[in-house]
């Protein structure tokens, strides 16, 4: 792509919660980049004539020069639902549009018309209800470009990447593999690199067992994997720490000496992450051939249609897609 501008798609996920509402508060603000809503565009007018704010929406050509974001505006690329929606009632008949604007979003980043991809929640129950094998946005987009990818969500200066996402907590010990392992650090190591410009990476690698194994006899899991592989990578140059128990790593002064965490499994990592940032942190998903951000919440279904659901982990979103197209572009220039 050229210009100076990025072209952000925003997917509006799923249309019954408060996915609507979030993209038309999104369309308010002052934007440095053009936003490109995949939605049904009805379920936009509807989310805004319920907030009782001004939208004008602009079919989206991809053969069309990027403009500036107008603050009330936004140009969309029409995911027609299969049926009406009402807010905070989810309907299996649009689960397949879903999974549609996902595709549209991804094909779009494949072929360079979008620099980033941003995505509002969506609902895993009614996907999987309609017969879509979907575990998350993190494993969808993986699986269309083929990739390992990584997850990482941010809060500020706050990075807490995943060794393992979506798995019942009793799956966890087999899936802390060596091959694994070794590959998450380096898609972290490079995107920490290559997507944030941390020249020289400092990770901090949490243990899996309480007190990291406490020398094995809690386990001998960090013993057997983690630390072999840390030792490994560190001579080749990597900047490793750990494995440390996850009790005290999220203490401040650990936290000054490193630029991420990496997590053994979700509930490990995330629940300090957004006890820090709830409703302002960043999902990124490392690895992509593309830059793809999402919000840190689901789809919160009690709360759509009324008006009051906050859009702080969109905005933020938006603009660390915003940053990171820009520094991928920097780094393009000859």
């Amino acid at each position: 792509m050229t210009g100076a501008l990025a072209r952000i798609a925003v997917t509006v996920g799923e249309s019954a919660g408060i996915g609507p509402e979030l993209l038309v508060r999104l369309a308010q603000r002052e934007c440095a980049a053009q936003l490109v809503a995949i939605a049904d565009p009805e379920v936009l007018i509807q989310a805004a004539d319920a907030l009782e704010l001004a939208l004008a929406l602009t079919p989206f050509d991809p053969d069309a020069a990027i403009v500036p974001h107008r603050p009330g505006h936004l140009f969309v690329q029409a995911s027609p639902l299969a049926a009406p929606v009402q807010f905070g009632r989810l309907d299996v008949a649009n689960a397949a549009a879903v999974i549609a604007m996902l595709a549209a979003a991804a094909d779009g980043a494949e072929r360079g018309v979008f620099d980033a991809v941003v995505t509002a929640p969506v609902q895993k129950s009614i996907l999987a209800d309609a017969g879509f094998a979907f575990s998350g946005h993190t494993e969808f987009f993986a699986d269309r470009v083929g990739r390992e990818v990584v997850m990482l969500l941010a809060a500020g200066e706050l990075r807490v990447a995943l060794a393992t996402t979506h798995l019942p907590l009793r799956a966890v010990p087999d899936a802390i593999r060596a091959d694994r392992l070794e590959r998450t650090i380096r898609i972290l190591h490079a995107d920490l690199r290559g997507k944030f410009s941390i020249a020289d990476p400092r990770i901090l690698v949490l243990g899996l067992n309480p007190h990291a194994g406490e020398g094995g006899h809690l386990g001998r899991e960090e013993i057997d994997v983690i630390i072999p592989v840390l030792e490994r990578l560190r001579g080749e140059g990597l900047n490793l720490r750990g494995p440390l128990p996850a009790d005290t790593a999220f203490l401040p002064r650990e936290l000054a000496t490193c630029d991420a965490v990496l997590a053994m499994y979700h509930d490990q990592g995330l629940p300090v992450l957004k006890h820090a940032g709830f409703g302002h942190a960043v999902n990124i998903t490392l690895g992509l051939p593309y830059i793809r951000t999402s919000v840190d919440h689901g789809t919160a279904l009690d709360l759509a249609g009324r008006g009051v659901a906050d859009a702080g982990s969109l905005f933020a979103a938006t603009d660390l897609a915003i940053d990171l197209a820009a520094r991928r572009r920097a780094s393009m220039q000859p």
